[in-house]
């Protein structure tokens, strides 16, 4: 997998379009799409939309649910991040047992957040598959972790962190933040 240093940012819609085309080319199962809140909320809601609309040769579209989690209670690393605020709570109003589950997520990075949206999707039951789809993988992994789907992989500075964002109308954006500065 290639890494970009970073000198600009990439275009998040442009990473997203690229994200929507792989995932398309190479899912051969109807998934139940699966956003981590923020960011991964986004970015599910957007791609259910993508998803659910069949394309020319096929008979119906990829995606056929979707649910949102947030880990907030199933992070193991409180001690350095601290709990946040539950601002969302999950909803996944299908049955996860047997589901094939795309579970969505903006940017992976040490794997921690990923880790423990499986650990919430398994109190709802116990899927047939998970598969990863991200739109960055930052690299930096802390536990063996891997999205199946990547709209890029970048290298940041030391000390900077990658901030994804909508506007008013919808469109992604992202943009570099001194890690202190930055949400968690």
């Amino acid at each position: 997998m290639n890494t970009m240093p970073v000198h600009s940012l990439p275009d998040a819609e442009t990473l997203y379009t690229e994200l929507v085309k792989k995932i398309r080319a190479d899912s051969d199962k109807r998934f139940a799409l699966v956003g981590i809140h923020t960011g991964g909320a986004w970015l599910a809601e957007r791609l259910f939309q993508d998803l659910s609309t069949p394309q020319p040769l096929e008979s119906q579209g990829l995606a056929e649910q979707l649910g949102m989690l947030s880990v907030s209670f199933h992070r193991d690393d409180f001690d350095r991040i601290g709990l946040h605020a539950l601002k969302k709570s999950s909803s996944i109003p299908f049955p996860v047992d047997g589901a094939h589950i795309l579970l969505v997520d903006d940017v992976l990075q040490s794997g921690r957040t990923i880790r423990a949206a499986i650990n919430e999707l398994y109190d709802y039951g116990r899927p047939a598959s998970i598969s990863l789809a991200i739109l960055v993988d930052r690299g930096g992994r802390e536990l063996p972790i891997c999205a199946q789907y990547t709209g890029i992989t970048l290298e940041l500075p030391e000390g900077k962190t990658l901030v994804f964002n909508r506007d008013d109308q919808g469109r992604f954006y992202l943009s570099m933040k001194d890690r202190q500065d930055a949400p968690a």
